[in-house]
C-alpha cells in the first residue's frame, strides 16, 4: 500500500479547481433566479465536485483509489463544462466570462491528467 498524500491542499490542481469553483459561485450569483434549483444548482454542484473529490481521493488509503477519484473528479469537469456552455448558448454568461472559465476548466483538465499519469507511476514503482 503507498502512502496516501501528505494534505490535499498542497496540491496545485485542488487550488485551482477551488479558485475555480469559486469564480462559478459569482458568475452564477446573476443568473436569473427561475435557474436557482436548475442550472445553477447543478453547475455549482458539479464544479464543487471537482476539488471534493481530489480531496477525497487524496485522503484514501491507496494510491488507486486517488486514482479513481481524479477521474471521478475529471468526469465532474466534464459535467460543469456542459453546463457553462449550455448557460452560454442561453446567454446567462457573456462570451468572455464563459471563454475564461472554460479555459480555466481545460488548465484543470490537463493537471488532473497529469496527476493520475504520476499517480499510475507511483503505483507501478510500489509494486
Amino acid at each position: 500500500m503507498t502512502e496516501p498524500v501528505s494534505h490535499y491542499r498542497k496540491l496545485k490542481v485542488w487550488v485551482r479547481a477551488l479558485d475555480w469553483t469559486e469564480q462559478i459561485y459569482r458568475a452564477t450569483a446573476h443568473w436569473p433566479r427561475d435557474e436557482r434549483f436548475g442550472l445553477i444548482s447543478q453547475i455549482r454542484r458539479s464544479s464543487v465536485s471537482v476539488a471534493s473529490n481530489i480531496a477525497e481521493g487524496a485522503a484514501r488509503r491507496t494510491t488507486g483509489e486517488f486514482i479513481r477519484f481524479v477521474g471521478i473528479a475529471q468526469g465532474s469537469l466534464a459535467e460543469a463544462e456542459t453546463q457553462l456552455l449550455l448557460a452560454s448558448r442561453l446567454g446567462y454568461l457573456p462570451n468572455a466570462q464563459a471563454g475564461a472559465l472554460l479555459g480555466a476548466s481545460d488548465e484543470i483538465s490537463r493537471m488532473l491528467a497529469a496527476l493520475a499519469v504520476s499517480l499510475r507511476q507511483r503505483k507501478t514503482s510500489s509494486h
